[in-house]
């Protein structure tokens, strides 16, 4: 049991470290009083999504496939919603009275806001569905500039 707490701490830092990728965004960003100074450097933000498209509920495999489709686009907005907004963690261990662990589980979550992003490629592999969506974060500022925002 103590192995099986060391590795769902280690995951729980990985996937930690894995979302603080983001933090490049703010990186070169400085704030003054009227906003936001333009960055220097605006990067390029990419994510591919997969589903399996045999397991996609469906009468036919015309349907399945559309829906793996769709399927692996949500998820690639999901890894680039990781990217941007990070992934809260909640992790639980329950003990016994004797000190035993009874149970170990962890959540993930991301909750967040794309805007800008693009479906650059979408194809089939074998029975998976892929889907490429990239998110240049110059279009992003851009947006805001254009909104007054910053």
């Amino acid at each position: 049991m103590k192995i099986l707490k060391i590795v769902a701490v280690a995951i729980a830092m990985s996937l930690t470290l894995t979302s603080c990728s983001s933090t490049f965004l703010t990186r070169n960003i400085s704030f003054t009083d009227s906003g936001v100074k333009k960055p220097n450097a605006f990067p390029v933000l990419r994510a591919t999504g997969y589903a399996s498209i045999s397991r996609q509920p469906g009468a036919t495999s015309q349907m399945k496939q559309i829906k793996a489709m769709r399927a692996s686009k949500i998820e690639a907005y999901r890894e680039l919603s990781e990217q941007v907004n990070g992934v809260y963690i909640n992790a639980k261990d329950s003990l016994n009275s004797n000190s035993v662990e009874t149970s170990n589980n962890v959540k993930t979550e991301v909750d967040g806001f794309i805007h800008g992003a693009r479906v650059i490629r979408q194809y089939a592999m074998g029975d998976t569905y892929a889907t490429e969506v990239e998110l240049d974060t110059r279009v992003v500022y851009d947006m805001y500039d254009m909104r007054g925002a910053l």
